[in-house]
């Protein structure tokens, strides 16, 4: 394979560089690897319930909406907890960076596979938030019921054992972000897959780095002579 130069670089820059290529040709291959592994994924377990949501209506004015009523006339949707309970003052600025950046892709999303941000707020709450933010194109629900629970928008549906080797005391549970994406299959509303490196054991000095594949923010630090190091976003700069 025939490579690039530039000027004044040294020979052991190219070295060190081709051999930085070749793996990263296998990255991008490894990466196609997983996405055709997900796609080969078998039937997801069956929604237990019909969710309930809250969302802005047509109207400008809140009204609730089941989760089969979420896909209009699309196979799949996506679903994106995010770390914005009424508890919270103010919401994760790790999500809220992260969500920045897909409300851009979400323009061109949503007419194939429609992107819903859930929060445990009120509807109004989120709503505002949004608005502030700018964001135009993510589709904003609040979960009226145990849906943040059962997909693990929160930890207050890990397995018992989990919680356990965690040290989680039981009552102190708290939002984690989270992508979980469904199917209709006929008439019944299948799980396809979910994020769940959110709660896989973590790497050495590494955050567990679900959401990376889509949030640019950190495969353009990854391009710096610094990389990563310890920043991580704010609301505000």
């Amino acid at each position: 394979m025939d490579h690039l130069s530039y000027p004044n670089e040294s020979t052991e820059y190219r070295a060190a560089r081709n051999a930085l290529l070749d793996a990263e040709i296998e990255l991008r291959r490894q990466i196609e690897r997983v996405a055709a592994m997900r796609r080969a994924l078998p039937p997801g377990g069956a929604v237990p319930t019909d969710y309930a949501f809250e969302r802005i209506g047509t109207n400008l004015l809140p009204e609730k909406v089941k989760l089969s009523a979420l896909f209009d006339d699309h196979p799949s949707i996506l679903l994106y907890s995010f770390m914005y309970g009424p508890e919270r003052e103010q919401p994760c600025s790790g999500c809220t960076h992260m969500l920045d950046a897909i409300d851009g892709s979400a323009r061109h999303a949503n007419p194939r596979f429609p992107i819903y941000v859930v929060t445990r707020s009120p509807i109004a709450r989120l709503a505002a938030w949004m608005g502030q933010r700018g964001w135009k194109h993510l589709i904003p629900l609040s979960d009226l019921g145990d849906y943040t629970a059962d997909y693990h928008g929160n930890t207050a549906g890990l397995p018992q054992p989990m919680r356990d080797a965690r040290g989680y005391k039981a009552g102190q549970d708290w939002d984690e972000p989270i992508f979980n994406v469904f199917r209709r299959d006929g008439g019944v509303v299948r799980h396809f897959w979910g994020s769940e490196l959110t709660y896989a054991p973590e790497d050495p000095g590494q955050h567990h780095r679900a959401g990376d594949l889509v949030d640019p923010l950190w495969g353009l630090l990854d391009m710096s002579p610094e990389g990563r190091g310890d920043y991580f976003p704010k609301l505000n700069y």
